[in-house]
């Protein structure tokens, strides 16, 4: 056993030496960061790995499962500079079990890795830096400053609408678009749309109207990092083939999803004249109530509108009936719209079930529109949703 343990502490052969020393608090909040884009089940071992650099006074942390990436870095002490690359979700589990305190990071030969930690002393047995994939670079053409509330808000309020369906690859993202004096993103899974727009915002540098496709992983990564964040801006760019966000010292990078977004301003109700306004957490909690009787499959609950009155009812042979009554002004001739209960929960909680919303129609076959309730609101916020039979 001894000439084995000698073995394992050899150096590592010339230009490949690591050693560094980094808090534990530090390193744990980059990790925190990267490991949701590590692939847990991949063909390709090396993608289960975190690549580590270590140079000059920063560590940097990189993980990819090859459409997107995430680079970040902390501030460590470098010993020796060099790279190794370590299995991410080892790595994560254990340094998340050490005490706070100072954690040394070696690389030994055979690309396995020591971590000393006080009186704990881990091998980890790592691959070959020359087996990483490249991760591209931001590129050094002038980026686009977004606003991080904005962007964090735009992704709030769209990303549930984003099709699971992998067939509808055009579907699977969010359109973001970005004008000189506002930008706006929309989602949809071809049963609802999701529109929100943030007008009035002065962006440098955009000139005309640029449109890009953000695919769904790579929002609900790019949401992590901005709900980490607390800076005000953010840097986006592109090229041919790829996407990028910089949130202050972390860097997003996806492909972009190539194909044509569907045309969503055709699909936009321009006369739904009958409406009927209800606070948000009414509507929601009458909906939660009913749905429960709703049939499983479908989820379908029935909204009719009548004498100052919106009336919620669902019901299914193997679980009865249920109706919920909302007051609200209405004077129109009486109408019945057949709607899935989950779409309209999404929405009222992207809105944190606040404030009022207006709900728009026309007749029980089209398109209804749901929207906030406040015409001094900072955004404009459509979500329009197919009606169905019941």
């Amino acid at each position: 056993m001894a000439s084995v343990e000698t073995e394992v502490e050899k150096p590592a052969a010339q230009g490949a030496a690591m050693e560094i020393s980094v808090s534990r608090q530090d390193l744990v909040r980059e990790l925190t960061a990267t490991q949701s884009v590590v692939e847990r089940k991949t063909t390709i071992p090396i993608l289960s790995n975190f690549l580590l650099e270590a140079d000059g006074d920063r560590l940097h942390i990189t993980a990819t499962d090859l459409d997107q990436a995430i680079r970040t870095s902390a501030a460590v002490k470098v010993k020796k500079p060099g790279a190794c690359t370590i299995p991410a979700r080892k790595l994560y589990d254990y340094i998340r079990l050490l005490p706070d305190g100072e954690i040394s990071i070696k690389l030994l030969e055979n690309h396995w890795v020591q971590i000393r930690s006080g009186r704990s002393n881990t091998k980890i047995v790592g691959m070959a830096r020359a087996n990483y994939p490249q991760v591209p670079e931001f590129p050094a053409v002038a980026a686009i400053s977004l606003p991080h509330s904005a962007l964090k808000t735009l992704i709030t309020r769209t990303i549930f609408a984003i099709s699971n369906e992998e067939s509808r690859y055009t579907l699977n993202g969010a359109l973001l678009i970005l004008k000189a004096e506002s930008l706006a993103m929309v989602a949809t899974d071809g049963h609802r749309l999701a529109f929100v727009e943030k007008p009035n915002e002065i962006l440098q540098s955009v000139s005309g109207e640029k449109r890009v496709l953000i695919p769904r992983k790579a929002l609900s990564e790019l949401q992590q990092l901005l709900a980490a964040s607390e800076d005000e801006k953010i840097e986006f760019a592109d090229d041919e083939h790829t996407l990028f966000f910089r949130v202050g010292h972390r860097t997003l990078s996806t492909r972009k999803l190539s194909g044509q977004f569907p045309n969503f301003e055709a699909v936009m109700p321009r006369d739904n004249s009958k409406f009927a306004v209800v606070q948000s957490s009414e509507l929601s909690a009458a909906i939660q109530r009913v749905a429960q009787f709703a049939d499983e499959r479908s989820g379908a609950v029935r909204l009719r509108l009548e004498s100052n009155e919106l009336k919620i009812s669902a019901n299914s042979t193997e679980s009865g009936e249920s109706e919920d009554t909302i007051d609200t002004p209405y004077s129109s001739e009486p109408i019945a719209v057949g709607f899935n209960s989950v779409y309209i929960l999404d929405f009222l909680k992207a809105l944190n079930n606040e404030g009022e919303v207006r709900l728009e129609f026309k007749d029980s076959q089209s398109a209804g529109q749901m929207r906030p309730e406040d015409p001094d609101a900072e955004y404009k916020y459509r979500y329009v949703l197919m009606p169905m039979r019941i």
